[in-house]
């Protein structure tokens, strides 16, 4: 038996039931990828011999080239012409009775690739079941059908290679929609064999790592991506409706503004420069404002050297928006109007509550009910109510329930946080210590499963918005929170000059040895606004997740197709 021929045997074994490879296949394997492939090198040397001697018996490279007039497994599914199939079956079965007879074949015909998931072969027959973003489909070679070739191809295929083939689209004698193939090529040998779910199950991260097994292993991966550009598609959509013009700004800055992030840093070898990968778009964003763009939004990669876990990515994508002569009570009535939509549209799509997975695979994993007057979509335990109007609550108000004591009482306050063992209790600004108490104390009493608007911030904590004429304590300002996580913000946009210029000074005044090094005036952006910016409503949205609860999908990484990871073989690699 040639080296070649061993693995063949172990995936086509005519007398065991056929393997799929998402039997096979478990994202948790502990394994790293220099651990795989040290265990499957006599594998990998198997398929590689195999290719060689099938260069020198076929002459074919296994690399394939150019096929024109593809369609996809389900498009090829939904071909199938079951009045067709049945004349044809009819007639060859008379064909057998009366030797020379006709065969009335008017079955359509279907060219399709696909990765193989599934092999087994039986005598004259083989049975392949391939993969492509769409779904499966069992293709059925004949050794009658086909040329000597392409059935010595089809009987030594290898889980993972990937093929072309063409036949009339019919049914099995189990009434499974297949194409019996007259045609078959391989166009992509696969030299490394799928990991198996016996190896190990305790490394949620493989899965991360090696995107591109999980997306032809596991279905409702590349089902979670598509629908991920269907919503962002969406957004733009519900945005260029209502005269939002798309924009783009720097993603490399000199300054790293408009958020309270530190930032990672980088260098121009030809200035000699040093610049900031941007923690967000809102300075340049409002200088179009200036400009006399009077709508602007942009969906943004950002970047952010903080922490990791399952709701943060150092990079991740946002959508800033901006409207002059507007304030943040537009930017509610957009956000809740668009998150609505968003629900209603992936509800009308996704499979009745206690499904798994759509039709077509697409919305796999999103489970949704239709209740009146909005969508209720699951995440993990939650069924979260999406129907408008959301909920709102006052900051204030908030804080003054859940502790029995306004927010304005410093006494009662730091007392507060001195029982919560808040460093600095004693002497740190009165508002930056509501904030934390807030944060510790009142945040995880909003309802998970409702959307609400938390309104009316404290201005000390909100520098680049205005602050409200009869009380400058507060300002205008929400964040929208669902299932413990904000996702989104908005202001009543600062453009007092001078104002701004006084709120940046205190911020750098109070920033530490660390911040200083990244932290500077932004003297253009004042300048800007000294020219002059229209009052505006601002506004920005967690894009990864949103989708992270609009997919049910419990970490961010899930929704991010190359999430950030530490390199293999590093203690902790990986992070939460």
């Amino acid at each position: 038996m040639h080296a070649g021929d061993r693995e063949a045997t172990i995936v086509a074994d005519s007398d065991s039931p056929p393997i799929s490879i998402s039997a096979m296949t478990d994202p948790r394997t502990t394994r790293s990828l220099s651990d795989v492939s040290d265990a499957n090198a006599p594998l990998i040397a198997a398929r590689r011999e195999k290719l060689r001697r099938w260069r020198e018996a076929y002459g074919i490279t296994g690399y394939g080239g150019r096929v024109d007039g593809l369609v996809s497994l389900r498009c090829a599914r939904e071909m199938l012409d079951r009045e067709a199939h049945e004349s044809y079956a009819a007639s060859v079965a008379a064909a057998r009775e009366h030797p020379g007879a006709s065969v009335d074949d008017r079955r359509p015909r279907a060219r399709v690739a696909g990765r193989c998931v599934q092999h087994r072969v039986m005598g004259k027959l083989v049975f392949i079941v391939l993969r492509d973003d769409t779904g499966d489909l069992q293709i059925s070679v004949s050794r009658a059908a086909v040329d000597q070739q392409g059935f010595k191809l089809a009987q030594k295929l290898d889980y993972g290679d990937i093929v072309v083939a063409e036949g009339p689209v019919g049914m099995t004698q189990k009434g499974e929609i297949c194409i019996w193939a007259d045609r078959f090529e391989v166009h992509c040998k696969s030299l490394v064999p799928p990991p198996e779910k016996w190896h190990g199950l305790s490394d949620p991260e493989l899965r991360y790592r090696h995107r591109y097994i999980d997306m032809y292993a596991n279905p409702e991966t590349i089902g979670r991506f598509q629908l991920r550009s269907h919503l962002v598609s969406r957004i733009r959509r519900f945005m260029d409706e209502r005269r939002y013009l798309e924009v783009e700004t720097p993603m490399m800055q000199p300054i790293a503004g408009g958020a309270a992030a530190k930032p990672f840093a980088t260098h121009h070898n030809a200035l000699n420069i040093q610049l900031y990968l941007r923690v967000a778009t809102e300075l340049y964003l409002k200088r179009l404002l200036v400009g006399g763009m009077p709508r602007v939004y942009e969906i943004n990669r950002s970047f952010r050297n903080e922490g990791v876990d399952r709701s943060h990515n150092p990079e991740f994508t946002s959508m800033e928006a901006y409207e002059a002569f507007g304030d943040c009570w537009t930017m509610l009535e957009l956000t809740e109007a668009l998150l609505h939509e968003l629900a209603v549209s992936v509800s009308e799509a996704a499979p009745d509550e206690g499904s798994r997975e759509g039709a077509d695979g697409r919305h796999a994993g999103t489970e949704a009910r239709r209740d009146e007057g909005g969508p209720v979509l699951a995440f993990g335990e939650l069924r979260v109510d999406w129907s408008r109007p959301f909920a709102r609550v006052a900051y204030g108000e908030l804080f003054e329930r859940m502790l029995g004591f306004p927010m304005t009482d410093e006494g009662q306050v730091r007392e507060k946080g001195r029982e919560l063992g808040i460093e600095s209790a004693a002497t740190l600004d009165h508002w930056l210590l509501v904030n934390k108490v807030y944060e510790e104390l009142c945040e995880p009493k909003i309802d998970p499963a409702r959307p609400t608007f938390v309104t009316d911030y404290p201005a000390a904590i909100s520098p680049l918005t205005r602050p409200q004429g009869e009380n400058p304590d507060l300002c205008d300002r929400w964040e929208l929170l669902v299932a413990g996580m904000e996702l989104g913000t908005a202001y009543t946009e600062l453009n007092d000059p001078e104002v701004q210029l006084a709120k940046f000074s205190e911020q750098l005044a109070g920033a530490d040895e660390e911040e200083a090094t990244f932290r500077s005036l932004d003297q253009d952006f004042i300048h800007a606004l000294r020219v002059g910016m229209p009052p505006a409503g601002g506004l920005g949205l967690g894009i990864d997740r949103i989708v992270m609860l609009l997919t049910n999908c419990p970490s961010i990484r899930d929704v991010i197709l190359f999430p950030l990871l530490k390199p293999e073989g590093r203690e902790g690699a990986g992070g939460p």
